[in-house]
């Protein structure tokens, strides 16, 4: 699929589920979520290439395969905590959304830890 399709799978679903709010409001969340949902995929399958980049990249400049790592995970938690957060505020839970953004961020920073770690010892050697 290209990014048009998805595009016009979202602006189809938002249309109908408009059209619906009306007879059954709950259904158009349902097909909001189903079409969220498709999307969602669609994007990990994406992330093949992504990574595929990333360790030519790795063998070009010889980064150690933890930062790649690292950097994945935060890309990952990155697009499952917005997905999460959208659809929670889109069926009108905004506190919810905000709540898992927040996981979300901390999740990442937990994450990235190692690094930090690496990056200051680094900076300890230069230091001294």
């Amino acid at each position: 699929m290209t990014t048009e399709a998805i595009a016009v799978i979202g602006l189809v679903s938002v249309l109908l589920a408009v059209q619906l709010k009306t007879v059954k409001g709950e259904y158009g969340v349902y097909l909001v979520f189903g079409a969220a949902v498709v999307i969602f995929f669609y994007g990990l399958s994406k992330l093949e290439t992504v990574l595929e980049t990333l360790r030519a990249v790795q063998s070009y400049i010889r980064i150690d395969g933890i930062y790649i790592g690292v950097l994945m995970k935060m890309i990952g938690i990155t697009y499952i905590t917005e997905f999460a957060s959208g659809i929670c505020k889109d069926a009108g839970f905004g506190s919810l959304g905000g709540q898992i953004e927040i996981f979300g961020k901390l999740s990442m920073l937990a994450v990235s830890m190692p690094v930090l770690s690496a990056l200051l010892e680094t900076l300890k050697v230069f230091v001294k």
